[in-house]
């Protein structure tokens, strides 16, 4: 088994799901989904695509060879980013209405 397979397989474990949940989910028999678990069949772009979105995760999450907690940790730690820069901007973009309102009274007269 390659470690793609092994990892699919853990996140398949971890959602308490059978082979055959699997491929019904991706829309392919059983048989076929066993082939990339166990690392017989090379999986294509368009099918990593496929099976990153079904365990929510980015297909660089799914190639990576991070173990899957430190995976989660790491897109944990990015969305808490993206949310402060998100409130930053917000901030930002308060303080230049500020600045056009102090420009505005101060041209005004």
């Amino acid at each position: 088994m390659n470690t793609l397979g092994k990892k699919i397989r853990s996140l398949r474990h971890q959602k308490g799901w059978s082979q055959q949940d699997v491929a019904k989910r991706l829309e392919i028999s059983i048989p076929a989904f066993s082939k990339m678990e166990t690392g017989v069949t090379d999986l294509n772009l368009s099918r990593l695509n496929q099976i990153s979105r079904l365990f929510n995760l980015t297909v660089v999450q799914l190639l990576a060879d991070s173990d899957l907690d430190e995976i989660k940790d790491y897109a944990k730690e990015v969305n808490e980013k993206k949310q402060r820069l998100l409130q930053r901007e917000e901030e930002i973009i308060n303080l230049q209405k500020k600045v056009i309102n102090l420009y505005e009274q101060l041209y005004k007269k």
